[in-house]
């Protein structure tokens, strides 16, 4: 399964309850909703996912909810990173246990370590998880950029199996498919989902899926066909929605789109907040013209 890795995977948005407690029923209804949407990989606990302020108790909880309820149909790739090498390790290790599929594995954040620091980071936690890694790049939130090179080293590593490249460099992307041909790269931006595939990526980590799950997947699976000329469309559709879930930190305006759509609590864990009201009346509007939200009184 995670050999062929490809399609638009959704990065799972947690949902809380009011008091701050995690809402297992409302997860567990998100996850039924992208599985009968078509989503083709489920990440959850990452950022969108707001892992960095999940306990451990409440990581496995949320992984093995998500695990129950795609019940093997596709992969579940659950956020596992830190920049403490030996937490790595350990949090992928876990993950196997509690049988996910493989793990999205962030690069070192704060530490800023060399390139050789970020391979045998990443060598560690693919021999010591004993699960395959998605490497995620996003120096934007991380402080450390994995240089071409590094990527093609650590995609010979035999559990290293895909990328999530977040580094918006298309040049940087390029130079990775070049260098490691038949290796897998997902995109980590939304918007850029299909130039990197008219590149060679396989598709994308999506922040998006998470409000138009069969949108995303119908614009990937165009691009994974050749059908270039339906993937624009869809491209252009979407990119209103891929360009709002940015006008604040993410997961904030994808969690408050979803509130208004009535999936999930408008709920987040400090030091988030909720959207700004112009943040939300600029979503509504989109979702709008999606026709993923009806007018008040059509509801």
């Amino acid at each position: 399964m995670m050999q062929a890795l490809s399609g638009s995977l959704v990065a799972l948005v947690t949902p809380f309850e009011q008091g701050g407690d995690l809402d297992e029923p409302a997860l567990r209804r998100l996850v039924r909703r992208q599985v009968s949407e078509g989503t083709d990989g489920i990440i959850p606990c990452g950022t969108t996912g707001e892992g960095a302020t999940l306990s451990e108790e409440e990581t496995d909880r949320v992984v093995s909810a998500v695990l129950e309820e795609v019940n093997g149909r596709i992969p579940v790739i659950a956020g596992a990173g830190s920049n403490n090498t030996k937490v790595a390790v350990a949090r992928a290790a876990r993950m196997r246990e509690l049988g996910a599929d493989g793990v999205l594995s962030v690069a070192p954040y704060y530490n800023k370590p060399n390139q050789q620091g970020l391979f045998e980071h990443f060598k560690a936690v693919a021999e010591g998880g004993g699960l395959p890694v998605v490497v995620y790049n996003v120096p934007g939130r991380t402080a450390s950029n994995i240089l071409p090179e590094t990527m093609v080293r650590l995609s010979e590593l035999p559990n290293v199996v895909a990328v999530k490249e977040a580094s918006g460099n298309l040049v940087q992307i390029m130079e990775i498919l070049a260098g490691a041909p038949g290796f897998t790269i997902l995109s980590g931006d939304d918007s850029l989902t299909l130039p990197m595939m008219v590149l060679g990526a396989k598709g994308v980590i999506s922040v998006a899926a998470n409000e138009a799950p069969r949108l995303m997947h119908e614009l990937v699976r165009a691009g994974l066909d050749g059908d270039w000329a339906a993937a624009r469309e869809h491209h252009f559709k979407l990119l209103p929605l891929m360009q709002a879930n940015f006008l604040e930190s993410n997961p904030i305006p994808v969690k408050g789109a979803m509130a208004l759509m009535g999936l999930v609590a408008e709920n987040f864990r400090l030091p988030l907040v909720p959207p700004t009201q112009k943040t939300r009346s600029e979503l509504q509007r989109i979702l709008y013209g999606l026709g993923l939200l009806r007018p008040e009184e059509d509801r």
